[in-house]
């Protein structure tokens, strides 16, 4: 009983992690291009448009310089805020 209670309190807990990890902010200064298109409101076309950027002028300071992108405004950045960042804790390359 005690071994059947391990294995499901570790599966359970590495439920919990992966479910942690899934709702984290991807960080746009070091996110792929695949990463970012996993992200909904950004497309394929959005996620290279902010690589290249970024490789062009270097890291974002905030996810309002993403105004700076062709396909970004205020309103798509306001929906985006939960889903991105720009660096720090919480965050998932």
């Amino acid at each position: 009983m005690k071994r059947i209670l391990s294995r499901l309190a570790c599966t359970i807990g590495l439920s919990l992690a992966s479910i942690g990890f899934a709702y984290a902010a991807i960080n746009i200064n070091t996110a792929t291009p695949g990463e970012l298109d996993g992200v909904k409101g950004i497309g394929p076309a959005k996620a290279q448009a902010i690589v290249d950027y970024r490789s062009k002028n270097g890291p974002f300071k905030s996810l309002d310089d993403l105004k700076n992108v062709k396909g970004f405004g205020d309103k798509s950045i306001a929906k985006l805020k939960g889903e991105l960042s720009v660096g720090g804790e919480g965050t998932r390359k």
